[in-house]
C-alpha cells in the first residue's frame, strides 16, 4: 500500500489515517521500526511538525512505541489491542491463559467444523513457520509465529466477531507467549499444536478441542512450576 502525498487541508488527520492503515494491514508489522522522520516527510509531502504530531498521537494511543536512540516501533495493531496489551502487562499470565482457554477451545472445535481448503493451507503454512521459528534462536520471532498459528486457527472458524476479538488480543497473547517460553526448557516439545492442525484438517471437533486442552494445560503447568521455583 505505501504512503501517498497528503492533500492540503486536514493534514494531521490524513497522516494519522495513513499510519493506522499501514499498521492495520500489517505492512508496518508489530515489533518493526517505522521509517525515519525525513523519509515520512518526503513520502507524505507534509511538514515535520505534522508527522511528529501524528506519531505522538499514535504513541499516546499505544499503537507506536518510541525507543530512545533507536527509533519508533509498532506496538499494537489497534486501539483495542493496545488497551488489552496494557492491561495484560499489569496482570498475571494465568489470567490471560484463562481467557485463552475460554476462546481457543471452542475456536478449535469450530475451526474443525467450518474450515475451508484455503484455511487448511493457511494453518499448515503457519504451523510450518512456527516449527521453523521454534528451531531458531530468536524467541520473539517464535512468539510471533506461535500467535500467527493460533490466529490462523481462529480465522478458520469463519466467525468475524471472534476473528476481530482475537486480533485485538494478539499483542497481549504474544507478550504472554514470550513469558511462557522463558520458562520452558524445551519449546520444541510443547504439545498440542501438531495435533490441533491435524484435527482441524480431519474435521474432528472433539480432537481439536482436546488438542487445545493439551497445549493450554502445558502452559499452565510451566507457569505454575515457575512460580514454585520463584523465577
Amino acid at each position: 500500500m505505501g504512503l501517498t502525498a497528503v492533500r492540503p487541508g486536514r493534514l494531521y488527520d490524513e497522516v494519522v489515517a495513513q499510519f493506522e492503515a499501514l499498521i492495520a494491514s500489517g505492512e508496518w508489522a508489530v515489533g518493526t521500526k517505522i521509517p525515519p522522520e525525513p523519509e515520512l516527510v518526503a513520502a507524505l509531502g507534509v511538514g515535520r511538525n505534522t508527522v511528529r504530531e501524528a506519531v505522538r498521537a499514535l504513541e499516546h494511543a499505544g499503537l507506536l512505541e518510541p525507543r530512545r536512540g533507536d527509533g519508533t516501533y509498532v506496538r499494537a495493531t489497534s486501539d483495542l489491542g493496545a488497551a488489552i496489551l496494557r492491561r495484560a502487562r499489569r496482570t498475571r499470565v494465568e489470567h490471560v491463559l484463562a481467557v485463552r482457554t475460554s476462546l481457543e477451545r471452542d475456536a478449535a472445535a469450530a475451526a474443525a467444523l467450518h474450515r475451508t481448503d484455503a484455511d487448511v493451507v493457511a494453518i499448515r503454512a503457519a504451523l510450518e513457520a512456527r516449527r521453523a521459528a521454534c528451531a531458531g534462536t530468536d524467541r520473539s520471532a517464535f512468539a510471533a509465529a506461535d500467535v500467527a498459528f493460533h490466529r490462523a486457527v481462529v480465522a478458520a472458524t469463519g466467525n468475524p466477531v471472534l476473528i476481530d476479538l482475537y486480533a485485538g488480543l494478539s499483542e497481549a497473547l504474544q507478550h504472554t507467549v514470550s513469558e511462557i517460553d522463558e520458562h520452558d526448557d524445551d519449546p520444541a516439545a510443547f504439545p498440542g499444536h501438531e495435533e490441533l492442525a491435524e484435527a482441524i484438517v480431519a474435521g474432528d471437533p472433539d480432537a481439536a478441542r482436546a488438542a487445545a486442552d493439551r497445549y493450554l494445560e502445558a502452559a499452565r503447568t510451566i507457569m505454575a512450576r515457575s512460580e514454585r521455583s520463584g523465577s
